[in-house]
């Protein structure tokens, strides 16, 4: 292997197990994921239905999106720690 390579290589290994890892960490938090795209679909649904029930329907998009903030949150901190 000529010397210029090497670092190209260095790079690619390295690029490889980053990748790998983001991978491992995507799949352990497999349940957060998809309980996110749950709330998001759910939070769709509240958006398309039809009247305001009272001003339920708005607290209840609201509550969804604070939901989906704190999905996002646990997912960062595992990410973290």
């Amino acid at each position: 292997m000529k010397k210029q390579s090497i670092p190209g290589a260095l790079f690619l290994c390295a690029a490889l197990l980053a990748g790998i890892a983001a991978g491992r960490a995507h799949a352990a938090q497999s349940h957060m994921v998809s309980a996110r795209n749950h709330l998001r679909n759910a939070r769709q649904e509240l958006r398309d239905a039809s009247g305001d029930k009272g001003g339920h329907r708005e607290r209840a998009i609201g509550l969804v999106d604070r939901a989906i903030g704190q999905v996002g949150e646990g997912m960062e901190f595992a990410r973290e720690h």
